[in-house]
């Protein structure tokens, strides 16, 4: 049953994320309060993951050697830094059409290499192509890209820190209610 709600979970993510792209019509028709019909969908979606892949037995594929956090843990910073470039509009923004996704295949692909089951493989999977069609998707709607201004150099320092910052914030967080992310004892 876990491993059900886990892909329905992964599956009403992508469809209330590719709802806008694939049935703008319908979308634009909703007005305001399809934003809002979006949003439950995105809340619902992330409780049946967090629910599914806690409810299900492991099915282990392989078994990652230890080096692998370290990998994962780099991928992770690039992610935070990569969502840190997006807000801020740094330049590293101006050669990279799409920062947030682009960290958001980053944790993906971090988490893949040091979850060895087939529930993480459905759910960092799953989310990772989901971010891959999401920018097949932009792309082919929007072949037109305006690259942001240039941006003074503080902000790139700043991208940084606040990636590193947040990524102990939210590791420390997952220590507390998962495994702890940084390698040997919590």
């Amino acid at each position: 049953m876990g491993t059900f709600l886990l892909i329905l979970g992964v599956a009403l993510w992508a469809g209330a994320h590719f709802f806008k792209r694939l049935a703008p019509e319908k979308r634009a028709a909703m007005g305001e309060s399809g934003k809002g019909v979006v949003a439950v969908a995105l809340l619902i979606s992330i409780v049946l993951m967090v629910i599914g892949y806690r409810m299900a037995d492991p099915v282990w594929l392989w078994t990652p050697p230890f080096w692998m956090v370290h990998l994962n843990n780099l991928l992770l910073f690039v992610a935070f830094y990569l969502y840190a470039v997006s807000g801020l509009k740094t330049n590293l923004h101006r050669r990279i059409r799409h920062p947030q996704l682009s960290g958001f295949k980053a944790w993906a692909v971090g988490h893949l290499l040091v979850v060895g089951t087939l529930q993480g493989l459905i759910l960092f999977g799953g989310l990772l192509a989901w971010a891959v069609v999401s920018v097949i998707l932009i792309n082919r709607a929007n072949r037109d890209w305006t690259r942001p201004p240039e941006a003074p150099m503080w902000k790139e320092g700043a991208a940084i820190v606040g990636a590193l910052f947040l990524m102990l914030v939210v590791g420390q967080i997952h220590g507390w209610l998962g495994p702890w992310p940084f390698g040997g004892a919590s």
